[in-house]
């Protein structure tokens, strides 16, 4: 984990997610709405991706996501005893809680990016290394590349058939500068 996410900024959150989502499980909105009137559990909650590999997690998700209504992971064990997971909750307040929370397109949600933390127990075989990194960046700039060429000799095209010379000579030079950052 980079960056300490602020309390204040889970809070926010936390509102706006209750206030746009209905969970499968009501015991998830009562504990949701129990973190946000205790900060100082606040303050160990982490919410992460695949928290199934954390020694501390809950996984939460609303009426349209497809996922487990609720779980609860700790060490070893897993339960659906949200009511477990709430007394744990309260009885190790100091311990860190890992909170996955599924629902419609979370992956591009703003909201949940701002307080959204990397694994640290996720296993490295599913980790993005650097080396995969670099090549997907090479691979999307290839494409973009290649797209913007295909683009352009379409135009040239148009432009050679309309006779429309200053059109055509304004592409060229478009096409010769992308041809020249290959």
């Amino acid at each position: 984990m980079t960056a300490m996410i602020p309390v204040a900024a889970k809070k926010d959150f936390v509102r706006w997610f209750l206030k746009r989502y209905k969970m499968k499980r009501r015991e998830c909105v009562w504990i949701l709405n129990y973190l946000l009137s205790h900060e100082h559990l606040l303050q160990n909650v982490h919410f992460t991706d695949e928290a199934h590999y954390c020694p501390r997690a809950m996984v939460m998700s609303t009426t349209e996501s497809e996922s487990v209504p609720f779980r609860f992971y700790k060490g070893n064990l897993m339960t659906a005893d949200a009511e477990k997971s709430f007394h744990d909750l309260r009885l190790y307040p100091k311990e860190k809680m890992y909170i996955q929370l599924d629902f419609p397109n979370h992956h591009i949600c703003s909201e949940y990016a701002s307080v959204c933390e990397e694994n640290p127990f996720l296993p490295n075989y599913l980790k993005v290394n650097d080396n995969d990194r670099e090549i997907a960046e090479q691979l999307l700039a290839e494409s973009m590349v290649s797209t913007t060429e295909k683009i352009l000799m379409k135009e040239l095209d148009e432009a050679l058939d309309t006779n429309d010379k200053e059109r055509f000579i304004l592409l060229s030079a478009m096409l010769n500068d992308t041809v020249v950052k290959r």
